[in-house]
């Protein structure tokens, strides 16, 4: 078993670190909120640390999952100032490819591994263990980070050299928000032509309609309900990065472009932390 420091204690990192400190893995927890930290504490066998620094000091490997490219920064700035050599840093936060790009040279220079790791499956994924994580980085901290992930991802894939895992979770944004979109519009129109949503999904949910948004969240979004998880605020983050990205890359997200309009209304709407389900909601 592994010496490990996780870093962010938000929906997806608390119920992953419960997982490694149920594998049996040394877990040293960091958080913001220390009060978040001492929950977490009283509920899984691990320790706290009261710094970024103190966490990460004698672990074989430092997970992050924070916000966005400045909490990357900071914090993996932060813990290369202490970190031991030969340590991996495997940072689940979705972000940029060049802020994964940046923090693996950084780590590098200090003989330390890095692996740009973003995940997808939401809360439910993370409390159950049932991740899928794409990876960017060198092979050999990949398959020294394995066992690590494993203890709470079903799939993980190395897609390439550092910031392809990034790249990976941008496409899987891009076709999640243009499959919720023509959901919202099904259900939609389910409505209006007065169908009745489970005897809709008996008709098409075996078919080439069919997918995981689908057959969860079809009937909630036929019956108002948009507490599952990612928010809104979440997925227009994910989708900026994407298409800030597109536009440096030369690729046409027309579609993309559109549906992160429609999130726009939705937070306009008040709901910024509804779950993404609720693009129906701007159409009834």
């Amino acid at each position: 078993m592994a010496k490990c420091a996780f870093l962010g204690l938000g929906v997806m990192g608390y119920p992953m670190a419960g997982h490694l400190a149920n594998a049996g893995h040394a877990v040293t927890i960091w958080n913001r909120t220390r009060s978040t930290a001492d929950k977490w504490h009283e509920e899984y066998e691990g320790l706290t640390a009261d710094s970024i620094a103190n966490a990460v000091r004698e672990a074989d490997f430092v997970a992050i999952c924070v916000g966005d490219d400045a909490d990357v920064y900071e914090v993996v700035g932060e813990a290369l100032s202490v970190i031991r050599s030969g340590t991996i840093i495997i940072d689940h936060t979705t972000a940029s490819a060049e802020c994964a790009r940046k923090c693996y040279t950084d780590a590098k220079a200090r003989d330390i591994g890095f692996v740009d790791a973003p995940i997808s499956g939401g809360e439910i994924g993370a409390k159950n263990g049932q991740l899928t994580i794409m990876c960017g980085g060198d092979q050999a901290d990949y398959d020294a980070a394995l066992p690590i992930m494993g203890a709470y991802a079903k799939a993980t894939t190395l897609m390439g050299d550092s910031g392809a895992g990034q790249m990976t979770k941008m496409i899987n944004q891009i076709c999640i928000a243009g499959l919720l979109q023509g959901l919202a519009e099904g259900v939609h129109f389910a409505q209006k032509a007065g169908l009745k949503m489970e005897k809709v999904l008996e008709a098409i949910g075996k078919g080439a309609a069919q997918s995981w948004q689908m057959d969860n969240r079809a009937v909630t979004m036929d019956e108002g309900m948009f507490e599952f998880g990612f928010a809104v605020d979440w997925m227009r983050k994910d989708l900026g990065i994407a298409l800030r990205t597109a536009d440096q890359i030369g690729a046409k997200l027309t579609m993309t472009r559109l549906v992160d309009g429609y999130y726009e209304e939705i937070q306009a709407m008040g709901g910024n932390r509804w779950d993404t389900s609720s693009l129906v909601a701007r159409l009834t």
